[in-house]
């Protein structure tokens, strides 16, 4: 796994044990552990949501294996949002409504994420995102929506330089007609035309484009 994924799921798992921390921080006196249900939202088919199971599970056997002291422990609940909004929305409401946990990692779409943390801030859970990076939710004002990967934007300043260092004067732009793709565009035009370099025309491929139709495209 990249270091950078590594270091996404340590930022969701610190926001996540700072407000665990935050909400029990009388029960030390108690002897019982305190079992904490928490929420987990992803794709069960998708590589994201496979990757980040095993690195929830690893990161939870981690914690606890060098703080065996903590008397809450994690109660992982887990939902397949199907890559689909509507089911990760329902995922979240029976999370929020059945099990009353108290924070819920994902979803694993920014799509998903959106209808989420409408969901999150009405009943004040938390709603933490390790992947889901499309500039829009930078627009979120919500205190219950917490971000814990880099958008995608933070990409287009290295492009631009490299266009910009190969003295290249127009770029076509080539991209993925889903929620990544499109919300990158506008910042990326943007960070273009700072060094002078003119975007003529911009190709959109469906994500579910052959190979034949990618090469057609180009």
């Amino acid at each position: 796994m990249s270091k950078m994924w590594k270091r996404h799921l340590r930022i969701a798992f610190s926001y996540l044990f700072l407000l665990l921390q935050l909400k029990f921080l009388l029960v030390e006196t108690v002897n019982e552990t305190i079992p904490v249900n928490v929420g987990l939202v992803i794709d069960f088919e998708d590589w994201i949501g496979k990757v980040g199971l095993s690195c929830f599970d690893m990161a939870l056997k981690d914690f606890y294996g060098t703080h065996a002291y903590y008397k809450t422990r994690l109660v992982l609940n887990i939902r397949d949002s199907k890559r689909d909004v509507v089911a990760a929305a329902s995922a979240a409401l029976d999370l929020i409504t059945n099990i009353q946990v108290e924070a819920i990692i994902g979803p694993t779409t920014s799509t998903q994420a959106n209808f989420i943390t409408l969901l999150g801030e009405k009943a004040k859970v938390p709603i933490i995102s390790f992947s889901a990076s499309t500039p829009s939710l930078t627009t979120i004002r919500s205190p219950y929506f917490f971000q814990a990967t880099p958008n995608d934007s933070a990409q287009v300043n290295a492009i631009s330089a490299i266009i910009q260092a190969f003295g290249w004067r127009e770029a076509v732009l080539v991209y993925v007609d889903d929620e990544y793709g499109v919300g990158i565009i506008p910042y990326l035009t943007d960070a273009l035309q700072a060094v002078d370099t003119q975007v003529p025309y911009r190709s959109a491929i469906s994500p579910l484009a052959t190979d034949s139709q990618i090469i057609e495209k180009l």
